[in-house]
């Protein structure tokens, strides 16, 4: 794209295990918030996302990011998973896909992108998802079909890209700073 308006969300994770389990998925209740009356629920995603003012607990609490979601879903990879890909290890991924979704049905902008920045090293956030039927961070491009992309890319590829641009030092200092603090060459 070489005109008009894009905007990126970024998910950054460096040493994190996974995306975190869904905020409703096993929610026992609070003053402000009532429990899941049914976490079983969440392991039918087509049926929740058929039917999410009903089905998922999300909704109950006024968050509706299946409304973004269903209607891009891809119905033969989420039928083929466990349960919805928000519950267990992906509600992160889950929760920012549909604000990319949301943004992008906007119009506002041209381009809208979704993206997972990683270390390269993390294994853990492969192993997270794939425990979800996602077979790793990114294959979560192929459950969702919408206006919005997806795309990862690992803190390393950053670093080298800054080094390359950085033709007159200005980055040195931060380049130092991640290498020494992070072991990002």
């Amino acid at each position: 794209m070489n005109s008009g308006k894009g905007i990126v969300l970024i998910e950054n994770k460096l040493t994190e295990h996974g995306f975190y389990q869904c905020s409703a998925w096993k929610h026992k209740g609070s003053r402000s918030r009532p429990g899941n009356p049914d976490p079983g629920r969440c392991d039918h995603p087509l049926e929740v996302s058929r039917d999410p003012s009903n089905l998922c607990h999300q909704s109950a609490w006024g968050r509706r990011y299946w409304e973004h979601l269903a209607p891009v879903v891809n119905w033969g990879i989420l039928a083929g998973l466990p349960r919805c890909p928000a519950a267990q290890h992906g509600y992160q991924l889950f929760r920012q896909q549909a604000l990319a979704e949301g943004i992008a049905s906007s119009g506002k902008y041209d381009l809208v992108v979704s993206a997972v920045a990683v270390d390269e090293r993390n294994e853990a956030l492969d192993l997270a998802l794939q425990r979800s039927g996602i077979n790793g961070v990114r294959e979560w491009s192929s459950i969702f079909e919408g206006k919005s992309r997806f795309a990862v890319f690992t803190h390393q590829q950053w670093v080298a890209w800054v080094r390359e641009q950085d033709a007159d030092g200005n980055w040195s200092d931060w380049l130092l700073y991640v290498q020494e603090r992070y072991g990002l060459r």
